[in-house]
């Protein structure tokens, strides 16, 4: 495991995003540094470098065997609280009292703490939606949080999907700490390969794969179906804006935190 230091403020948010898109699998935000990991095998500094250069950022890398690396991950990991509806802890924290939900998320390579912004928001969306009886579809599940939470709210049927082994093996034993029955979680690279329609999408992921897979999520989005997205910045929302007309949904919500977006779609119109 690569542990790459990059000394910087109020970039923090955006190189979460960027570096996310080339590989990176974990990210603790410190007051004045980021740091960012990834696999060994999967480390390219001429791709790291592309990132930083526009920004005149350096960085220190430093090579962490599996052991200590999750240690440092536990130890700055902290729990995502919204308001009174829900909180998520991992198994070593207390449990928080006032919430309407708690899940018990192990915080493995496939949970950011950079990210909250973004789980935080999909939360607030989620606990405007209906989901008694829904069939629902969490792409890109990584820890499965999302997935949980819908059985928690009543989802009849949850497909998460994820193309990476760690993701999915983290997704499972989550899915079993937190007593859940209704969820299937599956290794899948893209929407081509899931079957039938479903009431409620899910995708906290990132532009890219977004754009990529928007034509199939909208085609997998049942009649008066919901769409929820994440993983976006706020300068992304044009791109997705203008793919979403192409594919007949509309984005019906916007929430903004921090620099990250959360959008809400469902079929146009003179589709539904």
């Amino acid at each position: 495991m690569i542990e790459i230091t990059i000394h910087t403020t109020e970039l923090q948010e955006i190189l979460v995003a960027l570096l996310g898109e080339i590989g990176y699998e974990g990210f603790h935000q410190e007051e004045n540094a980021l740091k960012a990991y990834i696999g060994e095998s999967a480390f390219d500094k001429a791709a790291l470098q592309q990132v930083l250069e526009p920004f005149h950022l350096s960085y220190e890398e430093q090579q962490l065997p599996e052991r200590n690396y999750n240690e440092e991950w536990e130890k700055n990991f902290q729990p995502v609280i919204v308001d009174d509806f829900c909180a998520i802890r991992a198994h070593f924290h207390a449990p928080i009292p006032g919430v309407e939900h708690e899940l018990v998320i192990t915080p493995k390579m496939s949970f950011g703490t950079g990210h909250h912004a973004t789980t935080h928001m999909m939360i607030q969306a989620m606990q405007k939606l209906q989901w008694n009886g829904k069939r629902v579809l969490d792409f890109g599940t990584g820890t499965g949080v999302l997935a949980i939470l819908a059985e928690k709210l009543g989802a009849a049927d949850i497909l998460g999907i994820d193309n990476d082994d760690w993701s999915i093996a983290n997704a499972q034993e989550n899915m079993e700490n937190n007593e859940c029955k209704r969820i299937t979680i599956s290794k899948i690279d893209t929407l081509k390969a899931v079957n039938g329609k479903f009431d409620i999408i899910l995708a906290n992921i990132n532009k890219h794969v977004i754009l990529a897979e928007l034509d199939e999520i909208g085609q997998h989005l049942g009649k008066g179906g919901v769409i929820l997205l994440s993983g976006l910045l706020e300068n992304d929302y044009q791109d997705i804006e203008n793919e979403s007309v192409k594919n007949e949904v509309s984005i019906s919500l916007k929430m903004t935190k921090g620099a990250w977006i959360c959008l809400q779609l469902g079929k146009a119109r003179s589709q539904s």
